[in-house]
């Protein structure tokens, strides 16, 4: 057994035997011309056709997987109609004097080149995409058909391997596909009764391809580089999609174990066959919002796969407890406009940093403390440095205008906090009017409920912000004045107690005495036992781990 370790892109565990997909040559031949304006009419009809075959890929994936994930081939149908685009292409006809395939090549390289340069990784996932809509226009130019003509033939690197003719593998088997990288365009086509999984030399988590992957569901992982040997082809392979491990030729304990694993995964697939697009209402009509919680923007892949509503928590601290150094407001930007744009319309709410006490990083520089878990951390480091703060805050509101972003608040135990804290808030907003970058004006505020003074102060709190989120974790232990992080309190510090219950029972009521919703985002929340209990609350919310957000939605569509 061979074990090679890649990125993670989509989750899922994938069983089989590979096909590996030779590289294509896409070298084009140089050739100069006498007639200038003959070969743009051409790169022009070229262009048109690829702009038409886009649109029914388009109408394809729409069907099939929503409009929200179709609009990248309306990206890439931008891209194709972008003056500067063209522009570069006839450029090269007219001043060299070369063939139009040629020069599409020349152009797809220069706009490659500009976009793998930049700073944000989003960006330079576009230089994937900019090949890719050339490559079509010269399939076009060289007389080759597209996978999506009218006849049903298939063309693209895929079906030039052998590996799909159809949408269906030649040989009727399915199989784990190894290729150097794959385009958007060829990974749309691809028959999910056919293809286990997906294993990529080159790409990126933020690739269309990896974000088609993760809509289709199929275990993917990338970065592999040459650890993988394509003399391995029909060999068997195990692919771990969530910690992006491939085992080439596994033992039979491994294959045992992944077994296990998936026959666990299918049955929470059956669940959630069941009830994907059901929505999470009680028998009496009682609705209630599912959310999931995250940590990293690569997370909400499960979010979608496991049908939540919404993401109800993000945690942003671990993007600068992952890093070395400060993560820029570009940085910053990149991770929430990443999970905005993947999570469409549906909310996601991101708590800025809550750093401290058990959340430790190193250059912050913060002191010693006695006793950190009563002290400098989350919203008090924020107001007090408002430098870094305010990255953060210029951050979600540049990613607002991609998603459906909220903000929250963590550790709060005044009025005096919130209002400081939207204060900084709209300053970053004033800048950003002034630079002229778009934001959500009406972008909503809301609050963690973690400490007992948040819940006494419930109703002023109430009415300076939008929602409510009670973070059980923290709200337990200071409720119970128990160290979450002493294993000796552990009989002590019971989230079943009744001041606790009797806590998130005050904070439910004062919300909804002035209007706005109160929701859960602690482990308590997808505690079973207790789903009785916060629905005779009334809670609005809740939000859990993505694998709990099936389990916890049958539950309340039986109450």
């Amino acid at each position: 057994m061979r074990t090679i370790q890649g990125v993670s892109v989509s989750a899922g565990i994938a069983i089989g035997t590979v096909r590996v997909l030779a590289a294509v040559d896409y070298a084009v031949e140089r050739r100069l011309i006498d007639d200038p304006q003959a070969e743009m009419d051409r790169f022009r009809a070229a262009r048109d056709t690829a702009v038409a075959q886009l649109k029914q890929l388009r109408d394809n994936v729409a069907a099939e997987f929503g409009e929200n994930k179709a609009e990248l081939f309306d990206a890439h149908r931008l891209m194709l109609q972008d003056p500067d685009y063209a522009e570069c292409v006839e450029g090269l006809i007219a001043q060299d004097k070369v063939n139009a395939e040629f020069a599409v090549k020349s152009a797809a390289e220069q706009f490659a080149a500009m976009f793998a340069a930049m700073d944000s990784s989003t960006m330079q996932a576009r230089a994937a995409d900019v090949k890719d809509v050339s490559r079509r226009v010269m399939n076009v130019l060289q007389g080759k058909r597209d996978s999506t003509a009218q006849d049903g033939s298939v063309q693209g690197d895929a079906v030039q391997n052998g590996i799909v003719q159809n949408g269906i593998a030649q040989n009727g088997e399915s199989h784990i596909i190894f290729a150097e990288d794959l385009a958007p365009s060829d990974t749309a086509q691809l028959d999910r009764a056919k293809v286990l999984g997906l294993m990529t030399a080159k790409g990126s988590a933020n690739s269309h391809t990896a974000i088609l992957a993760r809509t289709m569901g199929l275990p993917a992982i990338t970065g592999i580089g040459d650890a993988f040997d394509p003399a391995d082809d029909g060999h068997v392979a195990v692919i771990d999609g969530t910690s992006g491990a491939v085992f080439v030729d596994p033992d039979e304990a491994t294959l045992t174990e992944y077994r296990r694993r998936k026959a666990e995964a299918e049955e929470h697939l059956s669940l959630l066959r069941k009830l994907k697009g059901k929505p999470t209402e009680t028998k009496s009509g009682q609705r209630v919002h599912l959310y999931a919680n995250i940590s990293r923007p690569s997370d909400a892949a499960a979010v979608l796969a496991n049908d939540a509503e919404g993401i109800g928590l993000f945690r942003s601290e671990f993007l600068y407890l992952e890093r070395e150094d400060w993560p820029t407001e570009e940085f910053q930007f990149d991770a929430y406009g990443q999970v905005a744009q993947e999570m469409g319309d549906r909310p996601v709410i991101i708590r800025t940093l809550d750093i401290g006490a058990d959340k430790q990083v190193d250059y912050f520089n913060l002191s010693h403390e006695d006793n950190p878990a009563l002290g400098y951390r989350a919203i008090r480091i924020c107001l007090t440095r408002p430098e870094i703060f305010k990255v953060q805050l210029r951050a979600l509101l540049r990613a607002s205008a991609y998603g459906n972003i909220a903000i929250m608040l963590p550790m709060i135990t005044s009025v005096q906090e919130v209002r400081d804290a939207k204060r900084i808030l709209e300053e970053a907003k004033s800048e950003l009017r002034g630079e002229r970058i778009d934001f959500n004006e009406s972008i909503q505020i809301g609050v963690m409920i973690e400490t007992p003074a948040s819940v006494i102060m419930a109703d002023e709190l109430a009415a300076e912000v939008d929602f409510f989120s009670i973070g059980t974790n923290d709200l337990t232990q200071y409720t119970l004045a128990c160290d979450r992080q002493n294993p000796s309190l552990e009989r002590f510090a019971d989230p079943h107690s009744p001041a606790v219950l009797r806590m998130i029972q005050m904070t439910i009521e004062a919300a909804h005495r002035h209007g706005i919703w109160c929701g859960i985002c602690g482990e308590l929340g997808a505690d079973l036992s207790l789903t009785d209990t916060f629905l005779r609350l009334g809670i609005d919310e809740l939000s859990v781990s993505p694998t709990s957000v099936l389990p916890l939605r049958n539950v309340i569509r039986n109450h």
